[in-house]
């Protein structure tokens, strides 16, 4: 299993929400590009990129900060938050971004995601955001009439490869993370599953592993140090960090 660190983006700075709420925001550096070099040189192979204020707004709003990742990083970087037009996809990815994450458009212009799935393949992702048991969408503030389990249903027959579920209630909560949902996913979908929110012990991510999940995304664990990301990445494999 993968394990990507996340950074949330917000006005050019590194930030987390505490479960979703735009009203309990966090701010952790002023300049991401630091955080995004730190992971890596702890051994990260992948990062995941959220725009936050494109994904409330569905206007991109932090090219510059995310275009100075990607090109002062190795990373392989995955890119969420108000993606909701094929421009909007393909100027991140011909900036680089390696793969691109509908949410809300997934939903609510579903020609829009036949079309990014038929040029882009294996490059669009979908993020599933699960809030009172019904997909979320625009910056889990609304509710779509959705299920989790009939929406990923739904994104595997439209030939979707990859999904970023997330437990909004348990994102940033440092509560542990929702293994039953992943366990249940992991049953009825065949597509590469990366579980968000709430990711917190080497306990969750072993958990995750045996279930042969495709990865998994780590915030604020990281951020407060009650996660080692080599130690994280390791457990990831199976494995521990020999000190």
């Amino acid at each position: 299993m993968n394990i990507y660190p996340a950074i949330d983006l917000y006005e050019g700075t590194a930030v987390r929400l505490f479960k979703g709420n735009y009203d309990k925001m966090t701010l952790y550096d002023k300049n991401p590009l630091h955080t995004a070099l730190k992971f890596q040189s702890q051994g990260s192979s992948f990062l995941h990129l959220v725009d936050l204020e494109g994904a409330k707004n569905g206007v991109p709003a932090n090219l510059d900060t995310i275009k100075e990742i990607v090109e002062k990083t190795n990373l392989f970087i995955q890119l969420g938050g108000g993606i909701r037009c094929m421009k909007t996809a393909e100027t991140y990815l011909s900036m680089g971004v390696d793969r691109v994450i509908l949410g809300t458009a997934a939903i609510t212009e579903k020609g829009f995601l036949k079309e990014a799935v038929k040029n882009y393949g294996a490059q669009i992702a979908v993020g599933v955001d699960i809030k009172d048991r019904k997909v979320a969408i625009k910056g889990w503030t609304e509710l779509s009439p959705y299920s989790c389990e009939d929406f990923c249903r739904q994104m595997q027959a439209m030939g979707v490869q990859t999904i970023i579920c997330t437990d909004v209630s348990k994102d940033g909560a440092m509560r542990g993370t929702n293994r039953e949902l992943y366990r249940q996913l992991s049953h009825i979908c065949s597509i590469d599953i990366i579980a968000s929110g709430g990711v917190s012990t080497l306990e969750d991510i072993r958990a995750l592993s045996d279930m042969q999940l495709h990865g998994a995304i780590l915030g604020k664990a990281l951020y407060t140090e009650a996660l080692y990301l080599p130690e994280a990445i390791e457990a990831a494999k199976g494995k521990e960090l020999l000190k």
